[in-house]
């Protein structure tokens, strides 16, 4: 469908998104292949922008343009409290996907109510993951929250008096990172996107994982587990997009690795988050100690930064 027009296929842009390997809705999926598969779309090397909006009728569309820099410009000025006019050329437009792909919450004036336009031979229209209930995509839009506010999360854990413990002793009831295995020889390695906030996780504590399964080094399995899976990577790299490098200060990164059932959030200068599909709503945190710098440093090595 075009992107600018004067009748009912015209696009109103409501808001955008990225999807390259080192900025995409962590909502849809663990790594970025993955996210494009759920959109139909070839994982190619410099990603997409994607624009949502609505047509002439009120119809949700989702454009998947090959201009990222457009988009990112616009997220930037959006972010900014800027006006910016999203227009994209039509011939940077890869796909017009029926459906939203992530909810929206603000929508076009002057046309009808959001709604998904009729079936096409495409396939039903897209559909944002449920997060009604726990899970992978709860989970991910968790730790997304985390690595945004993180300041926030690390404030709430030192009020509750844990801080000293976890810096030192590792934290989760005593959790350190297993033991680091090193980086494979030359390994070098969201805008937000909308509606990311995830409900059951904003503005809940970190908390202690529950004490009915603890291993008899006091770690919980799960976070256990997903420590181990990192160190996996090490030696075998992931699909792009599963370990994601920010900037968080001079000198200091932001991580997000994404696991099949766990996600992890650290900064390469403090401590850890683990999230896990089997742990609803909470928040494990894995104390500093002697082995997480390392095992950090080396994922950041491998990870995906964005351009």
């Amino acid at each position: 469908m075009p992107v600018s027009a004067t009748d009912d296929e015209a696009l109103f842009v409501l808001t955008a998104a990225m999807l390259t390997p080192a900025q995409f809705p962590g909502v849809l999926a663990d790594d970025y292949p993955a996210a494009c598969a759920e959109l139909g779309l070839d994982p190619v090397d410099d990603g997409y922008g994607l624009v949502f909006g609505q047509d002439g009728t009120g119809a949700r569309w989702t454009v998947a343009i090959s201009d990222t820099a457009l988009v990112a410009c616009a997220l930037a000025a959006w972010d900014c409290g800027l006006e910016y006019d999203l227009s994209p050329d039509e011939r940077s437009v890869v796909a017009a996907l029926p459906g939203w792909p992530l909810p929206v919450a603000v929508a076009a004036p002057g046309v009808p109510d959001p709604h998904d336009p009729p079936e096409t031979e495409g396939g039903p229209p897209l559909s944002p993951p449920d997060t009604a209930t726990w899970g992978p995509a709860q989970r991910r839009l968790g730790a997304d929250e985390i690595a945004l506010r993180w300041r926030i999360w690390r404030e709430q854990l030192d009020a509750g008096g844990e801080s000293e413990a976890l810096d030192e002793a590792g934290g989760s009831g005593g959790v350190d990172a297993p033991p680091e295995t090193g980086a494979p020889d030359g390994a070098d390695q969201e805008s937000t996107a909308p509606e990311s906030a995830d409900q059951e996780t904003a503005g809940k504590k970190p908390e202690e994982p529950s004490e009915e399964e603890p291993a008899a080094d006091g770690i919980h399995p799960g976070v256990r587990r997903a420590l181990e899976a990192a160190q996996e990577y090490l030696r075998t790299p992931p699909p792009p997009g599963r370990i994601r490098s920010t900037a968080a200060g001079e000198g200091v990164r932001t991580l997000r690795v994404d696991g099949e059932d766990w996600s992890l959030v650290a900064r390469t200068d403090d401590i850890a988050f683990v999230l896990l599909d089997e742990e609803p709503g909470e928040v494990l945190p894995v104390g500093r100690g002697p082995e997480l710098p390392g095992l950090l440093e080396a994922l950041e090595k491998l990870a995906v930064r964005p351009a």
